[in-house]
């Protein structure tokens, strides 16, 4: 019998979708050599190379794409073994696999994580950061066990929570100050800036203001609302920002900060899983603790 692991296993996986040895051992938590000893491992067990390996990138053999959905499988079904085993168990959760978007992360991960560790030490949390498209395809796979996001994802296979709906701010130039508020339509012609391509906020911020994307000025796209806040003190143009960002990014930039009047533009904050996951219990658990620090968090800056 062959001495496969599922470390390999998973390795293999990882690398399979990555392409790249560097970023599966990013995604692995692990050193780009010892993911490497572990696959060709997997490879003298099998007997034949699994990849095909260039410069900078890999790709499957005809062999390894035969043998990728066969290992999808098994891990799907060791991911299943292991929810079911802590439901039966009694606890909250063993491990933890949290998915959230950047437009979410930075503000309130830190506040969701202390809350855990209160009130469920012993859980095991992994957090992976990325946008709703990835995230998605991560929880199907079964590599997440749930994703906070913007709702709704409207997905057929994934539950969706809400926790709570937050408008969405205006930032412009301090020399903008005592200016009337404009409309959401005049937005593009004031060099709306938005995140990079792939973001589903930059997508909400183009349909409230009806915007099409050719209609955006070229160039200034950004890869965080960190950095749309400091273009937009730099003069470069004005951009839009959820209520729960402005404690973090306006401190240090020359911008203000304003509500748009009603109809405001609003977003909700929702947590995604599996339907028919073993952890759902559990999960609505975790949904009422984000809540909690969700509301708490909203309330002290309003203060």
């Amino acid at each position: 019998m062959m001495n496969i692991t599922l470390k390999q296993l998973r390795y293999f996986s990882t690398l399979a979708r990555e392409g790249h040895f560097g970023r599966a051992a990013d995604r692995c938590s692990v050193s780009q050599p010892a993911l490497s000893v572990q696959i060709r491992e997997m490879e003298r067990e099998l007997g034949t190379a699994l990849f095909e390996r260039a410069p900078r990138s890999v790709r499957l053999t005809a062999f390894g794409e035969t043998l990728l959905p066969r290992v999808d499988g098994i891990l799907r079904a060791m991911n299943d073994l292991e929810e079911l085993a802590n439901t039966v168990q009694g606890r909250l959760f063993g491990r933890l696999r949290l998915g959230v978007i950047p437009t979410i992360a930075p503000y309130l991960l830190p506040g969701i994580l202390a809350a855990l560790a209160r009130s469920h030490p012993e859980t095991d949390v992994q957090v992976r950061e990325t946008i709703t498209s990835r995230l998605i395809y991560e929880l199907s796979e079964r590599r997440l066990d749930c994703a906070l996001v913007a709702l709704p994802v409207s997905e057929p296979g994934l539950e969706e929570v809400p926790l709570c709906t937050e408008p969405m701010m205006l930032v412009r130039p301090r020399s903008a100050s005592g200016q009337p508020v404009p409309s959401l339509d005049a937005l593009p012609k004031m060099r709306l800036l938005l995140l990079e391509e792939g973001h589903c906020f930059r997508d909400q911020a183009l349909s409230f203001c009806n915007a099409r994307p050719e209609t955006q000025w070229e160039g200034l796209d950004g890869s965080s609302l960190s950095t749309l806040v400091q273009m937009v003190g730099a003069g470069l143009g004005v951009t839009l920002i959820p209520e729960i960002a402005i404690p973090v990014e306006i401190h240090s930039a020359d911008v203000i900060v304003d509500r748009f009047p009603a109809p405001e533009p609003t977003r909700t904050l929702g947590l995604i899983w599996r339907k028919n996951t073993p952890q759902e219990d559990d999960l609505r658990v975790f949904a009422t603790l984000v809540k909690d620090v969700i509301d708490k968090a909203r309330s002290r800056d309003r203060c």
